[in-house]
């Protein structure tokens, strides 16, 4: 059986990468600053060293003593050889002028065996380290200075090895000086030991301090989650709350926001579902009351069964087309161009002369350009037009025209019918909605939700005033400045706005 491991959390995944950069952070800075001290110290003993023995003269002729680096050391007649007739008195008596300091040694050795070593405590004894010396013999045999380092029992030595030679006397001898590193290094060491113990608790400070602030951050996201995991068809009233004013708390705000614009366009939609239900709830129930009661053998009753299921079948079509004609102006793409004024004016009282019953006068036509789409603006005034016409009585005069102003653009319709009452005109643009609640007029009730979000798309409104004398003039206004002009809105939105208005 295959166990599914849980992931990482965020927030351990966030603390490790914090971890990891401070740790790799204070290993570099204590490993340069090891080496840097570590070469300072090695710099100043290799001073040291020849610096004490600088006194000292060889008797290789011209040669110049060579490191292991490859790097000169020097030579003076501080101690004067030629005062000396053998090699043993010349090494005696360096041995005790020179005497070492506190961790370091020295002896002098002759024929490869050791023969002086200083008599002061204030150093320590190499001349028991055979090993050491025969090395120091070997590595002197050419006759040059030597420094180099040697990994002893005692521990690390840094040493400088001077063969000494005189004519006449067939001894070698050789003056060997050695410092101890390990001790040399031993502040060095323990600093380094003092920053690591200080690295060990920064890090565990920066842990559990990351720890906390991480949770913090993220618990926005966190309450994200749940409110995520919480929101169903049923509810969707979770939201998170919103603290502080940073990016955090800023997509707080925003996911709040897309959970009302959520919320909103279900709840649009289900009343959408609740109205086309009802709506088409009517006429099946018409056909099929029908059709029970039809005698097929009375050829009469079937000729009225089949007009009256006609005619409901007819109105359940322009529904439909009016259902698609509506979600076709909520989410087209408006195309957007210079629209003149006149011109649409002058089209639209074409349109609507041969609607036949009424009396239709231009009264006014706006001179001037708006930013907008043609076609769109042309179907919500000739769809204002169609709605005065069923409501007017027959014969009655319909006036239409348009204006301009330095802030907008006006396209209105006035009738002389019953108008609509103050406390109704907020319903009128819903869907499936009448200002009197009736149907004695034939419609899907989405003509003027339909021209709300023509006007919504343009960034414009929709508007019904009392006709002077009586009756209804609504108003499309259309903004001039492009600035606020947004992008075509949802008529759902517009649904929302005008039931909380309401």
């Amino acid at each position: 059986m295959t166990r599914l491991h849980r992931p990482l959390s965020a927030r351990a995944r966030i603390l490790g990468a914090i971890l990891a950069v401070a740790c790799i952070g204070l290993a570099l800075v204590g490993g340069v600053t090891f080496l840097v001290q570590r070469e300072r110290v090695l710099t100043e003993v290799d001073s040291r060293l020849r610096e004490q023995v600088d006194r000292l003269t060889t008797v290789a002729a011209g040669a110049e003593p060579q490191t292991d680096a490859g790097e000169p050391t020097t030579a003076s007649e501080d101690l004067d050889i030629s005062e000396f007739t053998t090699v043993s008195d010349f090494l005696y008596s360096t041995v005790a002028r020179l005497s070492p300091a506190r961790n370091e040694g020295a002896v002098a050795v002759i024929d490869g065996k050791t023969r002086y070593r200083p008599a002061t405590l204030s150093g320590f004894d190499i001349s028991g380290d055979q090993q050491f010396i025969d090395r120091v013999v070997a590595e002197t045999a050419g006759g040059e200075t030597v420094v180099g380092t040697a990994v002893t029992e005692r521990g690390s030595l840094r040493y400088i090895a001077i063969p000494v030679s005189m004519p006449g006397d067939p001894q070698k001898g050789v003056y060997v000086r050695a410092v101890d590193l390990g001790a040399e290094l031993s502040p060095v060491t323990a600093a380094i030991a003092t920053y690591s113990a200080a690295a060990v608790v920064m890090l565990v400070t920066i842990g559990f301090v990351g720890w906390f602030v991480a949770g913090r951050l993220l618990s926005p996201i966190r309450r994200l989650r749940e409110a995520a995991d919480a929101v169903t068809l049923d509810d969707l009233s979770p939201r998170l709350p919103a603290r502080g004013d940073d990016d955090i708390s800023d997509l707080t705000r925003t996911m709040n926001s897309m959970l009302d614009r959520l919320e909103g366009s279900v709840d649009v939609q289900r009343q959408l579902l609740d109205d086309v239900r009802h709506e088409l709830k009517t006429p099946i129930t018409i056909v099929r009351g029908h059709l029970e009661l039809m005698d097929p053998r009375d050829a009469r009753d079937v000729a009225v069964t089949r007009e009256i299921g006609m005619a409901e079948l007819d109105r359940m079509t322009r529904l439909v087309d009016d259902i698609d004609l509506l979600a076709t102006v909520e989410g087209d793409a408006y195309a957007m161009t210079d629209v003149d004024l006149g011109a649409l004016t002058a089209r639209i009282g074409e349109l609507v002369a041969v609607i036949p019953g009424h009396t239709w006068t231009v009264v006014g036509v706006a001179d001037g350009q708006i930013l907008g789409d043609s076609d769109r603006l042309l179907q919500a005034w000739l769809q204002l037009a169609e709605n005065a016409a069923k409501y007017s009585p027959a014969g009655s005069e319909i006036e239409l025209g348009s204006a301009v102003t330095d802030a907008a653009a006006f396209l209105w319709v006035a009738d002389h019918g019953p108008g609509i009452p103050p406390a109704l005109r907020h319903r009128i643009f819903r869907r499936f909605d009448r200002a009197q609640g009736t149907r004695a007029v034939g419609g899907s009730g989405l003509g003027l939700a339909i021209v709300d979000a023509i006007a919504k798309g343009h960034g414009g409104t929709c508007t019904v005033t009392e006709t002077p004398g009586g009756g209804a003039t609504f108003t499309v206004r259309i903004p001039l400045s492009a600035a606020e002009v947004p992008a075509p809105v949802r008529a759902g939105d517009v649904v929302l706005q005008r039931d909380a208005t309401g």
